[in-house]
């Protein structure tokens, strides 16, 4: 018999905000001068890492991205096309709005202090979780055991009794070495099947 769930932990990018890499590369390239692929090819290196783990803040991200491409944009121009390539998962929402107070709820993403300052106010539902465990803040990354770790820690339960939804299959592999019932999530319907599968 599985252990009661106490937890869910919910990664960010392509859960609650869909995130369009591609746009990002095109548009960033465009403003460059460089084609989509000479843009990700040059910005997906330690500085990409870097403003993950927080250690850029947000000038320093986009010196590091502007000295990548080779131009040099003014903040607010920046930060806009930084941000271009989210749209908010709206049809996720209501079923991650329904888990609240049901079991404690934690936010597990790899994310920069951009990205973060630009979803907050467009995700209002990041104020009901319980916690957010952001890498930019607390310097680890997915897929690191101890990132899994600390949300488990602010989600005060044993592995086995949190359940964790994330898109990309190595981190959740990761998940499940540390114990945790992971999941790869898909689309908002299958997010729904699987949390009644889990009895939620």
């Amino acid at each position: 018999m599985s252990p009661r769930l106490h937890a869910v932990i919910l990664d960010l990018g392509n859960v609650l905000a869909f995130h369009d890499n591609a746009l990002l590369f095109r548009r960033l390239g465009e403003r460059a001068g460089l084609n989509a692929q000479d843009a990700e090819r040059r910005l997906s290196g330690a500085g990409w890492t870097a403003a993950n783990r927080g250690q850029l803040d947000a000038e320093g991200i986009r010196g590091d991205v502007c000295g990548a491409l080779g131009v040099d944009l003014p903040m607010d121009e920046f930060n806009a096309l930084w941000n271009c390539h989210f749209t908010i998962h709206e049809a996720v929402l209501p079923r991650v709005e329904g888990l609240v107070g049901r079991v404690k709820l934690v936010l597990l993403s790899n994310t920069n202090v951009l990205h973060v300052e630009w979803l907050r106010p467009r995700l209002p539902l990041l104020e009901r979780f319980d916690h957010l465990v952001l890498s930019c803040e607390v310097g680890l990354v997915k897929p690191e055991p101890a990132i899994y770790q600390e949300a488990l820690r602010h989600a005060g339960c044993a592995p086995q009794e949190a359940a964790f939804f994330d898109d990309v299959p190595a981190y959740v592999e990761a998940a499940n070495a540390v114990g945790l019932q992971g999941h790869v999530f898909t689309t908002a319907a299958a997010f729904d099947a699987q949390l009644r599968a889990l009895g939620l």
